[in-house]
């Protein structure tokens, strides 16, 4: 007996009359249709999109901040025509900012209209009324479960918030519904593509990373970073653009509190295109190093190690 492809399997327990059709045909469909949205996406990025769609899995994306996690997700769903749900994570997030809470005020004000018009409801009648999903305000977790129309869910920086509230995930990622002991279980009515970031300040649990796909996003290499830079910043030169790349990949050698991120590369580019530069040589790589930088040691050290000369940055 065959048994059923993930995405049917998943379609099943869901209870949907309907499969949902596939988003990408191919990891290079996947890699062509992001790059139509500025994103450059390598081998590794193309292929686990692709398999996360076919498979039906969240994806865990680790990597150094500013290196295109968030983005990642954001151009996936540009890509397919679909609603980004993006939950950030915090410190102290717990499940009513994250799932759902109760609307206490509309709760209230529907308690006190029943008695001043004399309602003579028992409050059997009245807890049902009032726990009820006109009553209810969904949060990005249940918001990207109850959608109808194509979603992609984005848990940003998931390694911010405790194991505790972790847990609440679980439920999320491997059945694709929400349990509200008032109202029953909510069950997705599509299957989203869900993207999970992490910047590794901390180590996740076992049983989130076995839910996932995994991914890591590093920074690029040379020809990558120009690439990326041709594409996000279409007025700068080839050369210019190749020159910006091979600086900061020289950069991320060295022994920096911070290495530049590619969001700080873009930044930089930007920065020397509306200077007026066509070329950089080291003044005005130093002059512009703050951009880059964000640790006055890491710019001495820079203008010191890599230009081979000190100056006053004060």
């Amino acid at each position: 007996m065959t048994s059923l492809d993930p995405r049917q399997e998943l379609a099943k327990r869901l209870g949907l009359e309907h499969l949902p059709p596939v988003r990408f045909e191919s990891a290079a469909d996947v890699r062509a249709r992001l790059a139509t949205n500025d994103y450059l996406s390598d081998d590794s990025i193309a292929s686990v999109s692709f398999l996360a769609d076919r498979l039906a899995k969240p994806v865990l994306v680790e990597g150094p901040a500013g290196t295109g996690k968030t983005a990642l997700a954001k151009a996936v769903a540009d890509a397919v025509g679909a609603r980004l749900v993006r939950l950030q994570c915090y410190e102290g997030l717990d499940e009513s900012k994250a799932l759902y809470e109760w609307n206490y005020r509309k709760q209230l004000l529907r308690i006190q209209a029943g008695r001043s018009e004399g309602e003579t409801e028992s409050w059997s009648e009245l807890e049902e009324d009032i726990f009820s999903s006109e009553f209810l305000l969904t949060r990005p977790l249940l918001e990207a479960i109850s959608a109808t129309d194509p979603v992609v869910l984005l848990i940003d920086e998931v390694d911010r918030v405790e194991l505790e509230t972790e847990a609440l995930l679980l439920e999320i990622l491997s059945e694709y519904q929400v349990s509200i002991p008032e109202l029953g279980t909510v069950r997705a009515k599509q299957i989203p593509m869900v993207f999970l970031t992490s910047n590794n300040t901390r180590e996740l649990s076992e049983a989130l990373k076995r839910r996932c796909l995994y991914l890591y996003i590093g920074y690029p290499d040379v020809e990558r970073e120009r690439d990326i830079i041709l594409a996000r910043v279409p007025e700068i030169t080839s050369a210019l653009a190749e020159q910006i790349a091979q600086v900061v990949r020289s950069l991320r050698t060295l022994d920096l509190k911070k290495a530049p991120s590619v969001s700080e590369t873009l930044d930089w580019a930007r920065t020397l295109v509306i200077l007026g530069r066509d070329e950089i040589g080291a003044e005005e790589t130093v002059a512009t190093l703050h951009i880059l930088l964000k640790y006055q040691s890491d710019i001495e050290r820079a203008t010191k190690e890599i230009l081979g000369h000190t100056v006053n940055l004060a």
